[in-house]
């Protein structure tokens, strides 16, 4: 398996949550930050975008530009800062607290695979929430492209990657996470660090030079995607806190 880097993006507003430092509120007594970052602990550079004050040791700490100009000005920074050659990089949200190695590691393996396939990713379906009957399915991140039919693989089974713009199956550009409804959660994926500089590049242009405010979707346009259904053991490590509710969700996975 190849090594790989992580950017962490932190730099949320957490509007929701009443702007609090939503990256640093506790799950199972850690910082949810901090719980990704053990995530990849064995990556070999570790970069957190956005405001934070105590990160372990050896992770680099930069800001977007602008301060909250949004997840792929945050992406844009810290993929600033890997060294030139490092050619995979696992880019996550900092609000993923049931995020772990294995997770990582599947994401990897699809990626590494040279052919697309409907392999099995092993297990089962992901377990129920919490019991609750009044408990809604999580929310889909908002700047994450909506749920497409057509997409959406039978639960534990690999889609083959598919090339955005029409063009057949490729060798794919990235890898990530869908969830239950077969919606894409891109921020807890791994890329080929090449794919998203010449994104950046290509969207840089298109938006006269600023890339603040731009949503992840329109970065990944035209990337070729493989998504992969989580059915390992454990709750799903794609799930993302947007509001205390799914923050109280995650806590109870985490006991």
């Amino acid at each position: 398996m190849e090594t790989y880097a992580a950017v962490v993006l932190a730099g949320g507003a957490a509007r929701r949550m009443g702007g609090v430092d939503k990256p640093a509120l506790p799950v199972g007594g850690q910082p949810m930050r901090d719980r990704v970052l053990a995530a990849v602990a064995d990556a070999t550079s570790r970069v957190v975008v956005g405001a934070a004050d105590a990160v372990p040791m050896g992770v680099r700490v930069v800001r977007e530009d602008p301060p909250g100009g949004g997840p792929v000005a945050a992406a844009a920074a810290g993929l600033a800062l890997l060294d030139s050659d490092t050619s995979l990089v696992a880019l996550l949200a900092a609000d993923l607290p049931l995020l772990t190695r294995a997770a990582i590691g599947d994401l990897l393996k699809h990626l590494d695979q040279q052919t697309p396939d409907t392999e099995s990713a092993g297990g089962g379906p992901a377990p129920a929430p919490p019991a609750r009957d009044d408990l809604a399915a999580p929310p889909a991140r908002g700047d994450l492209a909506p749920a497409r039919g057509d997409l959406a693989p039978a639960r534990g089974d690999l889609a083959p990657a598919r090339d955005d713009l029409g063009g057949g199956e490729r060798q794919p550009d990235g890898a990530c996470f869908v969830d239950g409804d077969g919606r894409r959660q891109s921020l807890c994926g791994v890329w080929r660090v090449a794919a998203l500089r010449a994104a950046l590049d290509r969207l840089t242009v298109e938006r006269g030079g600023s890339l603040s405010g731009a949503p992840v979707r329109a970065l990944l346009a035209g990337l070729v995607v493989r998504e992969v259904q989580w059915s390992g053991e454990g709750p799903p490590p794609w799930f993302d806190c947007d509001t205390d509710e799914d923050v109280r969700r995650a806590e109870e996975w985490a006991r």
